[in-house]
């Protein structure tokens, strides 16, 4: 469970990064009040915490690999 909402939250971020890529639009920061309000901040920190707990995601043994070997 904790792995798709990392990855669900990764992917918010991605989305926002192409908004500021693209559009120099920081979708985040307008939905909560601009990049220096606190709530903002903490939407960043748990997008950044949960990218970093995707890296893990490459470590994982998903049993697909189980699966061919039989």
């Amino acid at each position: 469970m904790l792995d798709k909402i990392s990855l669900a939250l990764t992917i918010i971020g991605a989305v926002n990064w192409g908004c500021i890529g693209l559009f120099q639009f920081d979708l985040v920061s307008w939905i909560f009040g601009g990049q220096d309000a606190i709530f903002s901040r903490i939407i960043y920190t748990i997008i950044a915490l949960a990218g970093i707990w995707c890296i893990s995601l490459f470590f994982k043994d998903t049993g697909v690999t189980a699966r061919e070997e039989q």
